[in-house]
Order: structure tokens, then sequence, then C-alpha cells
């Protein structure tokens, strides 16, 4: 769910986006959306039951687990976990620090948490999935599967495409109606945290998704505006945008007849093995799920959003870990999801300098926003995945295409200064030590 929350000192954006950075390992300035938390855990994946598992000492993993441990000792961040893989292995996950401060519980590679708007690389994969079915064309407009009509304020004659959407060039536009009606708190009795852009509505605020969308995008709608859109035409620029990846969702369940968070389940997270990830609120436990923290380290109330796609999954740095694999496979024409032309879809490049407004972030290594594939995203240097941000979490998931080998970083805890930005950073950076070594 990467929402748009904004920390204390945080400049950050609006949208369930990724966070996007600016000036690496110095500011942030988050992608539409919010500001970046950090929570790391540490736990070599070749030994994640250490209790019964006798494995060949790994200096490597050894010397990353003490970097770990340090950096968590500065206490920005209450925990957080980490993977790092090739196509072939997990080279590395662990959790370091605590899920809940109050008991003392471990962070480990186990340990639940959003992951923000890194969610969204799920739609890509569904989008193409009901393609190969044949329930669906990229090319199709979005009226055709929706059941309302979503026509463009200033352009009523222009359709809008599901690959529009999925590349954000769609027009549509999150405005303070998705800020203000989309965060849905799980209790009645928990406090809505302040210092946030969006606001957090009680239980009782809380609807269906197509409902949602039917009332900001279709003419008649209760929260239609013409704000809800851009006011460019359709396919011209790219604006990242929380709403149309839940359009994006809507248009998967109404095409192949099932939720949207059933039809992930059997074609992508059952067949992986992901038996720890989900969609919170949707009818899934999860045990060992992690507490979300202000950069006080004081505890959010859990919440979710009604737009659940573009942000919402739950998972473990180890399901990340098996996730993460698959990209990398179905990048190099080895996946198991997608057939390899689906795969070359997703990791198009669509987008070129003429469809930024304000020109490409060429600053950030990691940044999201240089270009877009199918709800993935490319980076200045090479690197493919995707960013995540939303009130106690941030997360960072790339892989380099040239190596074959990804990181995964998620953390607890909102990241509201520059020390704890660094701090963020710091874990990334060290992650590199087994990408060295596996080459």
């Amino acid at each position: 769910m990467q929402g748009i929350f904004v920390p204390i000192m945080l400049y950050l954006y609006p949208a369930k986006a990724g966070f996007f950075m600016c000036s690496y390992n110095q500011s942030i300035c988050m992608n539409k959306l919010f500001i970046i938390v950090l929570a790391f855990a540490c736990v070599s994946c070749r030994n994640n039951h250490p209790e019964t598992a006798k494995v060949p000492a790994n200096p490597a993993a050894d010397s990353l687990t003490g970097k770990l441990h340090t950096l968590s000792a500065q206490g920005y961040f209450a925990g957080f976990s980490v993977a790092v893989v090739n196509k072939d292995s997990v080279l590395y996950e662990n959790g370091v620090g605590t899920s809940n401060l109050s008991s003392g519980e471990k962070y480990t590679a186990q340990t639940t948490q959003p992951v923000a708007s890194v969610s969204k690389t799920l739609i890509g994969l569904a989008l193409l999935k009901a393609q190969e079915m044949g329930k669906l064309k990229l090319s199709d407009p979005i009226n055709k599967y929706l059941p309302f009509k979503v026509r463009p304020a200033l352009f009523p004659d222009k359709e809008i495409t599901i690959q529009q959407l999925a590349t954000h060039t769609s027009s549509i536009h999150d405005n303070y109606q998705y800020m203000d009606r989309s965060y849905i708190l799980d209790d009645a009795s928990g406090v809505a945290p302040t210092g946030y852009l969006q606001k957090f509505n009680p239980p009782s605020a809380g609807i269906g998704m197509e409902e949602f969308l039917r009332g900001l995008f279709s003419e008649d709608g209760k929260y239609y505006a013409e704000d809800n859109f851009t006011g460019m035409m359709p396919g011209q620029y790219y604006e990242y945008s929380n709403l149309g990846a839940a359009i994006a969702a809507l248009v998967v369940e109404k095409a192949t007849g099932m939720p949207y968070d059933a039809f992930v389940a059997k074609h992508i997270l059952d067949p992986l093995g992901m038996k720890d990830s989900g969609f919170y609120g949707r009818g899934k436990e999860f045990s060992n799920r992690s507490y979300l923290y202000t950069g006080k380290k004081e505890p959010l109330p859990f919440y979710n959003c009604i737009t659940y796609p573009d942000g919402g999954l739950v998972t473990s740095a180890a399901d990340m870990a098996k996730y993460l694999q698959e990209l990398i496979r179905g990048y190099q024409g080895r996946g198991k999801l997608l057939n390899k032309e689906s795969y070359k879809q997703y990791y198009t490049t669509y987008l070129g300098p003429r469809n930024f407004l304000d020109g490409q972030e060429t600053q950030n290594p990691f940044s999201d926003e240089y270009n877009s594939g199918l709800f993935i995203g490319f980076s200045p240097k090479g690197y493919i995945g995707h960013t995540g941000g939303d009130p106690g979490v941030s997360s960072l998931m790339f892989f380099d295409p040239e190596t074959g080998t990804g990181r995964f970083l998620m953390v607890n805890t909102d990241i509201d200064d520059k020390q704890g930005n660094d701090a963020f950073y710091g874990i990334w950076d060290a992650l590199e030590l087994m990408v060295k070594t596996s080459k």
C-alpha cells in the first residue's frame, strides 16, 4: 500500500508507488508516495533453523550478519529483513531487530509485514497471466471490462487502455479523495496516527474496491471530480498512480471472474510456494506479523487499504526471495509463472523522454521511475524492480539483469530524517557483499 505518508522530516509524494529517493544516500524524495521506513532482520538463508541445521562456515554471510547487527544497533529501526538471491540460489536471508518492541519478539526472515508498492509488480504478472488465458489483451480499452465507464474529464472520447494503466500513462490521478478515503483502521478502538498525508478512517468507512472506484470514476459517482484525472491525454505522460493500479486489478477481476487476491494466490503465490504471503484484510491470517512503528518507535495501529492491490501485500523476506528468483528467471526466459513472450512484454521499456513532463529521474541508481515495464520499474543504472513506502513501511526490491543477482529489503519503522535514510541505504549497500561473493 504505499500510501503517501510523510513522517515529520521527510518530503513525500502521494501514491503508493514505491518511494523514490533523490540524492542516493542523502535525501529521500519518495516516489509519488510517502516516506520510507526501515527495519532489518538477519538470518542466513542457509541456516534459518540454527538449532537443527549444520552448515559449513560462510565468512561472507557471517560478515554480512555482523554488519547488519551493527547497523541495527544504531537504533533507527525496530526491525527489518533482507534477502539476496540469484536465479538458482538464495544466497542470504535474515531478519534483525524486533517485530514487537513490547514483547521483544525477534524479527526473522519469516516475519511478515506489508511491502507497500512492491505489491504492484504482482498486478503486472496477473495481467499477463490473464492475457495468456485469453481473458484480455493489454491493448484493450479498460471500459471493455469495467462495470462502469471511465472517461478522462478533458478527453471523454479517448479510451484508456490496460497497458496505459500498467505503465502509469493513463492520466488517472491520485487526488485528495484517494488520500482521504482509502486508508482504513482495522480496529475501531485504534488511535489514528498523525503526521501523515493520508487520513486514517474507522472500520465503518471501509467499502469494497469496486464500489470505491465506481464512486471516483463513474460520472455519476459520489466522489467523482475532474481532478481525478491529470488533464493530459491518455498515453501521453507518465504519472504514477495508485488508483490506476487498483483499476488494473479490478480489470483482472472482471476479465477472469475471480477476486484479484484469489487470482494472485492461485497463479503466483501458490506456484512459488509463498505460503506466508497474501493480502491483509482479505481473510488470510498472519500469525507472525510485525508491528509497524513511527520514527519515534511508537506503535502504529494496524490498517489496510480499500485499494489493496496497489500496496497491500503482506509477506516475508523468505517468500520474497522466492519471488525475486522467479523475476530473475523470467527475465532470462526461464520463468515458471509466464511464458517467454509474456515475460518479454513484462520487461519491455515502454516509455521515452517524451513521456516525462519533468524529465526522467537520473540521480538515484535505485529509483524505479526512469522507465516503466508493466508495473515494474527500470532505474537509471539499469536495475529492475520496485520501491515501496507506507506508514511504518519502506521496501526495496531490485535485480541486476547483467549479473542475475537481486536484493530485497523491508523495514518496519518510519524513516524521518537523513540519518535514518543513510542507515536504510547502509543496510542495502551491505547486501552487496553477498552479491560480490556470488560472482
